[in-house]
């Protein structure tokens, strides 16, 4: 896979999250399951997980102490 990252994000409600890649790729990431992962517990509010950042690279929470890699977004999320 080539080198990706975000170069949009908006939140739609539920947990997702419309992402636009570098590559032009459009897609809909569903963080319902990594919140129950510990690292990812502080998201489960969902007005904590819709001010999300964008860091140049991907998608992070809580002045970049959380994020989640833009490989994993692009693998696990489906086209939108």
């Amino acid at each position: 896979m080539a080198l990706v990252w975000i170069i949009s994000a908006e939140y739609l409600g539920d947990y997702r999250l419309k992402l636009t890649f570098n590559d032009g790729a459009v897609k809909i990431f569903d963080g319902k399951d990594i919140i129950s992962k510990p690292l990812y517990q502080v998201l489960q509010s969902q007005a904590t997980f819709q001010r999300f950042e964008l860091d140049g690279w991907t998608v992070s929470w809580e002045n970049g102490k959380i994020d989640i890699a833009p490989e994993y977004l692009y693998e696990h999320a489906i086209e939108a």
